[in-house]
C-alpha cells in the first residue's frame, strides 16, 4: 500500500481539538425511527423503540446501516494521524516471520496451520522436520480456492495414516463449512468428495477418521426440509460418511435424543478402535460423553450431571478424563476401555491448588496444562499420579497445543506478552526444553517492557488479577493512555499473548492492562459460575474494579482511559460504558451482545441461554434485564466516545445488537456525533482476510488515539532480532 507518512506527519502539526471539531462537521448519522413495541416478560412491560433494526434484510435497515457507515468514514478518515498509523500497524502485521499453529501428527506426517504475511488466510501445511522449515510443503492456500481471499480454513482432520485430511472451508466468515478430503501425497483433493455444512457458526463441527481411512463420523445439520426453517442451525448429530458415496447415502450414528443446542466434538483413539463423541450442552460448560468400539455400538459414558468435561486417549488401554464432580479446580481419572462405565474410573490426579486446564497421555507419563490465574505452566506426572516437575517455560506465559512425539516427548507451544509464540520439544528422558524451528520472531523487540502482576479489589471484596504491560522509562503521572481490556466468560480463560498491534501502542507511551474477570476459568468452575447466569453482574463490577485500581495508581486516569473488548467481551464493554460512564474516555465495542432480553431469538443465543439465562426463567430474566446495556441507556446523560464494529455475516452475534445500541445511544446523548456503528462484510472475526484485520485496526487506533488525547508520532521501524 502506499505511504501517506508525509501527509500525516503534517497533519500532526494542527491543533488536536481543531482536527476533532472539523471531524464533527462531517454529516450528521442518520437518524432511527422510533416505533415503539412493548413485550412483556413475567408481568414486566418492557418498551423497545429499535425493534424494527433487527430486520436485517429490510431495505430501510439497509439504508440506515449504510448511512451509518459513510458517518463513521466521514469522521474517522479525517481523523490526525490516520495514514500514519495505518502504515505502521501494516508494517507490523505483513511482517513476514510465519506463526504455526493447531500442529496434528498422524502417522510419521506432522500438519499444521501457518500464518504468513502477507498472504491473507492462513495455510494447511505439512512438515517434514520441526528442526527444518525448508522442508515444509504446503498442502492448500485457500487464496488457491478463492483468490478474493475471503475463503478461510474452519478446521482440518488426517486420517489416521496421514495419507488423507479433512479439510472445512467456509466464505465470508459465515462459519457454514463443506468439508472436502484432500490426497497428501498429491495435494490434490479428491473427485467428488464434498459433504455439505459440517462445520457451522453455532454448534461448530468436528469429525473423527476411520481406523481404514475409508471414512469418517462427522457432525450434521438438518438438511433440506428434515427439519423448519428455524431449527436448521440445531439439531446437529453424528453421521458417519463412506468415501466414494454420496454425502445423501451417509448413515446416521449418534445424536436423535441430543438437546437442541448440543455440539460434538469428535475424537479417534490412535489405534482406531474407538472414537469419541464429548457433547456440550451449549455453551454453558456442561458435557456428556459417549464412546464407539469394536461391538460397532456408541454407548453413554457420562451425563451432563456427571461433570466430565474433557476426555484423551491414553497409550495404555485407558481413557483419561478431566473431571469438575466435587472439584471445581478439576481433577483426572483413569478409565479403562475394557470396562468404559465411569462407575470404574479411578482418581489419578486429585484436585490441587492449580486449576486442571488441558492434559495429554504419553505412553509413560501424564502432561497437564495448569492454570494460574491467567498465566499456566506445564506439570508432567507419571501414570500413577506422582509428579515429575515441571517442565521450563517462559515467565508470565501461556502453554498450550500439546503433540505427543516419540516415547514420551512432546511439542507445545508457548508465548508471553513480550515474547511471540514458539513451539518447543521436551526431550522427557534428558529432562531439556529444546526451541524447534517453527519460532515466529516479533518485528520489534519489546522484551524490555515491564510485565506487571497485580490485583484489584471488587465490589463482594474477590481479588481480580490483572496485567499490566508498562513501556520501559514510563513514569506513573496519571496522565499516560492506557488501553484496558478483559473477556470474562465461556469458561474461557484470558491467557498472556503476544499482540503485533499492542506494540503500536506500546510504542506511543501507552500502558495495556488485561484483565482475568469472573466467568472465565482462570480459577476453576467456580470462578466461571460465579460470573455467568445469574451472577453476570460481578463480571462487570470485576472490570470496574481493575478500571479504578488503574487511575488509583497512577498510570492513568478516566479521560486517558480507553476500554476495548469483542463479542462477550463486547457485551461487558457495552455494560461498562452504561454502568460507569465517567470512568472511561473512549469505548471500543466489538461484535458485542447489548440486548439481552431478544439475543435468545437468534440462533447462536440460543446455545448462549446455559451461559447467561434465559428470560423464560423469571429469576434469569430479572438478572439479564438489571445490566442489559441497550435497555439502560438513560436520554440526556454522558457517555463517552464509542465505536461499535459489527459483521454483516456474523452467524455467533447478530449485527442487530449493534444498530439497536447506537441508535439508542445517538438519540440518547448530545454526544451522538462520537458514537460510531462501523458494519464490515465479514463475520464474528474468524476468517477475515489480513487486509481487512488491518484497516479494522487502523479505524479503532485512530480513534482511541485521537479521543484520548494522543498526538501519534510516527515510528521508524527497526529491524527485529533474528530468533535463537
Amino acid at each position: 500500500m502506499p505511504s501517506k507518512i508525509a501527509l500525516a506527519s503534517l497533519a500532526l502539526l494542527l491543533p488536536l481539538t481543531a482536527l476533532a471539531a472539523k471531524a464533527d462537521t462531517a454529516p450528521k448519522p442518520p437518524v432511527a425511527e422510533k416505533k415503539p413495541v412493548v413485550d412483556t416478560y413475567h408481568g414486566t412491560e418492557v418498551e423497545d423503540p429499535y425493534q424494527w433494526l433487527e430486520s436485517t434484510d429490510e431495505p430501510k435497515v439497509q439504508e440506515w446501516t449504510q448511512g451509518q457507515n459513510a458517518y463513521t468514514r466521514a469522521v474517522l478518515d479525517k481523523l490526525p494521524g490516520r495514514e500514519a498509523i495505518r502504515q505502521r500497524l501494516g508494517e507490523l502485521f505483513t511482517w513476514q516471520s510465519p506463526a504455526y499453529f493447531a500442529l496434528m501428527k498422524a502417522g510419521d506426517t506432522l500438519f499444521a496451520l501457518k500464518s504468513q504475511p502477507p498472504r491473507q488466510q492462513p495455510l494447511l501445511v505439512v512438515l517434514g522436520n520441526v528442526e527444518d522449515v525448508a522442508s515444509e510443503r504446503v498442502l492448500l492456500d485457500p487464496m488457491e480456492v478463492d483468490p478474493s481471499g475471503k475463503t478461510s480454513i474452519d478446521f482440518y482432520e488426517p486420517s489416521l495414516d496421514g495419507q488423507k485430511v479433512a479439510i472445512s472451508l467456509s466464505k465470508n466468515g459465515t462459519e457454514s463449512g463443506d468439508v472436502s478430503v484432500y490426497d497428501v501425497a498429491t495435494g490434490k483433493p479428491l473427485p467428488g468428495e464434498v459433504v455439505p455444512r459440517v462445520n457451522g457458526g453455532t454448534a461448530g463441527g468436528s469429525l473423527a477418521w476411520s481406523a481404514d481411512g475409508k471414512g469418517y463420523f462427522y457432525t450434521r445439520y438438518p438438511r433440506g426440509t428434515e427439519r423448519s426453517g428455524e431449527d436448521m442451525n440445531f439439531f446437529q448429530q453424528v453421521y458417519f460418511h463412506r468415501l466414494g458415496t454420496p454425502s445423501e447415502k451417509d448413515t446416521y450414528a449418534l445424536g436423535k435424543d441430543f438437546p437442541r443446542i448440543a455440539m460434538t466434538q469428535l475424537e479417534t483413539s490412535r489405534d482406531g478402535q474407538f472414537t469419541l463423541a464429548l457433547v456440550a450442552n451449549g455453551d454453558g460448560g456442561e458435557f456428556a460423553l459417549y464412546l464407539f468400539g469394536a461391538s460397532g455400538q456408541w454407548a453413554q459414558v457420562s451425563r451432563f450431571e456427571d461433570k466430565v468435561v474433557r476426555a484423551r486417549f491414553g497409550k495404555d488401554g485407558a481413557l483419561y478424563l478431566l473431571s469438575l464432580q466435587n472439584a471445581p479446580r478439576g481433577k483426572v481419572l483413569r478409565l479403562p476401555l475394557a470396562t468404559p462405565s465411569l462407575d470404574k474410573a479411578t482418581v489419578l490426579v486429585p484436585e490441587g491448588p492449580a486449576t486442571l486446564q488441558d492434559f495429554l497421555p504419553t505412553p509413560g507419563s501424564l502432561y497437564i496444562v495448569e492454570q494460574l490465574g491467567g498465566p499456566s505452566q506445564l506439570r508432567r506426572v507419571d501414570l500413577k499420579g506422582q509428579t515429575l516437575g515441571l517442565v521450563p517455560t517462559l515467565p508470565v506465559s501461556s502453554v498450550g497445543g500439546m503433540v505427543l512425539q516419540d516415547g514420551d516427548d512432546i511439542l507445545f507451544a508457548n508465548a508471553s506478552n513480550v515474547k511471540p509464540l514458539a513451539w518447543y520439544r521436551y526431550a522427557a528422558q534428558e529432562g531439556k526444553v529444546l526451541k524447534t524451528a517453527l519460532v515466529q520472531t516479533s518485528p520489534k523487540d519489546i522484551s524490555s517492557t515491564e510485565v506487571i502482576r497485580d490485583e484489584a479489589v471488587s465490589k463482594d471484596g474477590t481479588r481480580i488479577p490483572l496485567t499490566i504491560l508498562k513501556p520501559q522509562g514510563v513514569k506513573l503521572t496519571g496522565n499516560n493512555p492506557t488501553l484496558l481490556t478483559g473477556y470474562g466468560g465461556f469458561n474461557a480463560s484470558t491467557t498472556p499473548g503476544f499482540s503485533k498491534a499492542g506494540i503500536a501502542w506500546l510504542e506511543q507511551g501507552g500502558i495495556i492492562a488485561i484483565a482475568n474477570l469472573r466467568g472465565g476459568s482462570e480459577f476453576g468452575e467456580e470462578w466461571h459460575a460465579n460470573g455467568s447466569l445469574t451472577k453476570k453482574q460481578n463480571v462487570f463490577d470485576d472490570f470496574y474494579a481493575c478500571a479504578k485500581l488503574l487511575v488509583e495508581k497512577k498510570y492513568t486516569q478516566p479521560k486517558k482511559l480507553g476500554i476495548q473488548g469483542g463479542s462477550n467481551g463486547g457485551l461487558l464493554m457495552g455494560a461498562e460504558l452504561i454502568q460507569h460512564p465517567e470512568m472511561f474516555g473512549a469505548v471500543v465495542a466489538l461484535v458485542g451482545i447489548y440486548d439481552m432480553l431478544r439475543s435468545e431469538r437468534t440462533p447462536n443465543g440460543q446455545f448462549n441461554t446455559t451461559e447467561f439465562g434465559s428470560v423464560k426463567d423469571p429469576e434469569q430474566f430479572k438478572a439479564l434485564y438489571a445490566y442489559s446495556p441497550y435497555h439502560h441507556v438513560e436520554e440526556g446523560k454522558k457517555y463517552p466516545p464509542t465505536l461499535f464494529t459489527a459483521g454483516a455475516n456474523d452467524p455467533r452475534v447478530d449485527p442487530f445488537h449493534s444498530r439497536k445500541m447506537v441508535a439508542r445511544l445517538q438519540a440518547a446523548t448530545d454526544n451522538k456525533s462520537r458514537i460510531l456503528l462501523r458494519t464490515a462484510s465479514g463475520g464474528h472475526g474468524g476468517g477475515t482476510p489480513l487486509s481487512e484485520r488491518i484497516e479494522e485496526m487502523t479505524d479503532v487506533y485512530a480513534f482511541l488515539f485521537n479521543e484520548l488525547g494522543v498526538k501519534y508520532r510516527p515510528v521508524k521501524p527497526v529491524a527485529a532480532p533474528k530468533a535463537k
